[in-house]
């Protein structure tokens, strides 16, 4: 018999760096989030149609102007993505243990690309509302995955800050979506807008299949000859190369018992994944310091999520912004890499500890609160713009510390479902129904001031809830594992590869 040999850790090219792999997240994150600020733009969302006293009507622009949506209707538009992201994130961070992580973020930024490309071919509410829960499902595998990869690949020093970078993005993104969406549709068509997303996305799609896998720290590498009882059964489809052992493979040795033996293992697979991911969730519920952080988290994300897709509008209809997805677009785009930036900085410089991390949570936020509930007080818009861009520079501070979090107070092999049930969480019940809630409430009381201070206002619990949890016993996990969690056999993951050699074993003929 030949000799084989077998690769415990894929080789990477010499290019690519811990910095690359931050850099190429960083551009993923931002074009996702130029999306969302792309569809809440006035260029592509545009207004309804309406009707004087005496009986002339204007037709509307883009979106809601096409699609006749009344402002429910549009809220529920700009939050379709997530039915999508939410339903499909924890199964990416469970199928993480069995399949790639690296593979999987490839797999869902292809879903996301075509999806994109189907919402500038949408034809009413519902077609595009589809190809928004599809977008979601796309970028699902990506939320909860990438920030576990920064942190294993990230200097030891430079956590907070690696993922402030990263963090940085969701505010950039939503502010150059809005000047994006705003000049693509007043030059050109709301639909080219989504087609441009599609292209600048397509490259990072297609690199995670050629490039050889990365690996996560805290989980076996896929390519184990034999995957410990706890750990799934690597698909043959994660694997770079087929281990026989000498032996004939099976599908060569079994006749018609073999489909009988699949489906029972395949039965067996799924319910173990079940069993698992429901005793991952009992273990992260169970956690104070993680519900005590993602219910502060859930408070701040119901409003920002609000203000990112009415927040032009409602400039517009307050102060009478002539150019409001320009003005909201270049402040956040300021406010948001300063403040997040600043916030992992500051959390690296006084030491990046949980107990910290709290302390500028709570503090950031409730002045932040202070500040813009301020500025909508005033009637001259030029108060209302300095008042809110020092209150968003302290809001956004909050981006890599609610990370660092959700990060550090688990194990390594729960990560991915720390972030997927972090991401549903925030969700369900923050943007996902703020934004109709908010529409149903301006269509009631008529009145922009009034909504946006009501809104506001809900900055308050979210400071209080993150005061609380700087009197929580706090325990960093980040480095703990069990023999059960990562055998000695496999000890090699539990280092990002990007710092590995690579290993080989190989077996003689005797």
């Amino acid at each position: 018999m030949t000799g084989v040999s077998i690769s415990l850790a894929a080789q990477n090219p010499s290019w690519f760096s811990p910095k690359i792999l931050l850099t190429v997240f960083c551009i993923v994150n931002l074009l996702t989030y130029i999306d969302r600020g792309t569809i809440a733009s006035n260029g592509v969302n545009g207004s309804s149609g309406t009707c004087t006293e005496s009986g002339a009507c204007t037709s509307g622009s883009g979106i809601q102007g096409d699609f006749k949506l009344s402002n429910f209707e549009d809220g529920v538009l700009s939050s379709a993505f997530m039915v999508g992201l939410l339903i499909s994130s924890p199964v990416f961070a469970s199928l993480a243990k069995s399949i790639n992580p690296f593979r999987l973020i490839g797999f869902g930024l292809s879903v996301w690309t075509f999806a994109v490309i189907g919402c500038g071919f949408s034809f009413d509410f519902w077609s595009i509302t589809i190809c928004r829960m599809l977008v979601g499902v796309g970028e699902a595998s990506f939320i909860s995955l990438a920030a576990p990869f920064i942190d294993d690949n990230a200097p030891a020093a430079q956590k907070s800050a690696w993922l402030a970078i990263f963090y940085m993005c969701i505010p950039t993104g939503y502010a150059i979506g809005y000047v994006y969406g705003g000049l693509v549709g007043s030059n050109f068509n709301w639909r080219y807008a989504f087609w441009g997303e599609a292209i600048l996305m397509l490259p990072f799609a297609i690199l995670g299949f050629v490039m050889k896998p990365l690996q996560l720290k805290g989980f076996a590498p896929i390519q184990s000859e034999k995957a410990p009882s706890d750990l799934e059964t690597p698909s043959h489809e994660t694997q770079d190369v087929e281990v026989t052992d000498g032996k004939i493979p099976m599908k060569d040795e079994c006749t018609g018992k073999c489909s009988s033996i699949s489906s029972r293992l395949i039965g067996s697979n799924y319910w173990e994944h079940l069993s698992r991911f429901a005793k991952d969730t009992r273990v992260l519920l169970s956690n104070r310091v993680y519900v005590v952080n993602n219910l502060g988290s859930i408070a701040y994300n119901f409003v920002l999520g609000a203000y990112s897709y009415w927040g032009p509008k409602a400039g517009y209809n307050i102060y009478h912004m002539t150019d409001a997805d320009l003005i909201f677009g270049g402040m956040t785009i300021f406010c948001g890499i300063v403040g997040t930036l600043a916030g992992g900085y500051i959390l690296d410089f006084v030491s990046s500890t949980i107990t910290n991390a709290f302390k500028i949570l709570s503090v950031a936020t409730f002045l932040g609160a202070i500040f813009c509930f301020s500025a909508f007080c005033f009637k001259s818009m030029y108060p209302f713009l300095a008042l809110f861009a020092v209150g968003e520079l302290l809001v956004f501070a909050t981006q890599a510390p609610v990370n660092y979090i959700n990060l550090q107070c688990v194990k390594p092999s729960m990560r991915p479902l720390s972030m997927a049930i972090a991401t549903v969480a925030l969700h369900v019940f923050g943007d996902v129904p703020s934004s109709p809630l908010v529409g149903v409430l301006q269509d009631y009381v008529d009145n922009w001031r009034e909504t946006a201070l009501i809104l506001t206002a809900i900055l308050f619990p979210a400071a209080a809830f993150w005061f609380i949890g700087t009197f929580l016993p706090m325990v960093d996990r980040v480095d703990e594992e069990t023999e059960s969690d990562v055998p000695a056999t496999h000890e090699s993951s539990t280092t990002p590869l990007l710092e590995e050699k690579t290993t080989e074993t190989t077996e003689s003929t005797t």
